[in-house]
This record gives C-alpha cells, structure tokens and sequence, in this order.
C-alpha cells in the first residue's frame, strides 16, 4: 500500500515539517513499518505539488532523527534497527508538537500554570485509570 501524505500551504505550519510530522506519526501508529520504502524526494514532491527541497529537508531531518535511513541509489526507508527506541522517539515527538498549541491557548486565556497541570492531571486520569 503506498504511503499517503498530505500537505496543506495555508496550515502556517511549514510543509517541511508537515511531511515530518506525517511520517514520524505513521511509523508510531504501525502504518509505516520497519524496511518500508517512502517514496522518492522527485515522486513525493510531484505527488505534493512541492519543491522538491523541501521534500528533501524533511527527509533529513527524519534521517536525523533515526526515523528514515537513506541508501544512495536505492531509495529511504523506514528504520529498521533500534525500530522500538524510534518509535517511541516519534510518538513522543507527535504528541509533544500536539499538545502545544491547546497549552498556548490555554495560557493566552490566562490559565495558570498550575491550572492547567490540575486540567490535565483530570484528562490523564480519565484516559489512564489503572495508572492512578
């Protein structure tokens, strides 16, 4: 199954980092798996209507980050190596980046800090019981 990724140029998120964003979130959900091929920076970029540099910053970033491994000739892939650690990297990465915006509100709209850690403490308990 190929790997579908979209980019959207009004988020005012860069798309470099959307493409990222996608892969990093696609791997920790088990959609891309260890040794799968992405496709090429030419083909990905076509497929996105976007410059193929910016397809390619993403690409190392991921390579970066231990998420992609790229072989000169044959192409990017999904790690295989140290697969679980990356994972967890990714995930974690993921849900750091989603949870900034709602805390960036929730600052702006005066919340205190220790408001909000009781706000979150409540929705951990919530989605974590057995973990209380």
């Amino acid at each position: 199954m190929p790997v579908v990724l979209t980019v959207d140029s009004r988020s005012g998120v860069p798309i470099y980092q959307q493409i990222v964003e996608q892969v990093k979130r696609s791997t920790a959900l088990g959609v891309l798996q260890a040794g799968e091929q992405l496709p090429t920076v030419k083909q990905l970029a076509v497929d996105l209507t976007v410059n193929p540099n910016t397809v390619a910053r993403a690409y190392r970033d991921l390579e970066r980050d231990g998420v992609i491994e790229t072989a000169p000739g044959r192409g990017s892939f999904v790690r295989g190596d140290g697969a679980t650690s990356s994972v967890k990297a990714a995930a974690s990465d993921v849900a750091r980046r989603s949870l900034e915006g709602p805390v960036r509100e929730a600052k702006s709209m005066g919340l205190s800090r220790e408001d909000l850690h009781a706000i979150v403490s409540a929705v951990l308990d919530r989605w974590f019981p057995e973990e209380r």
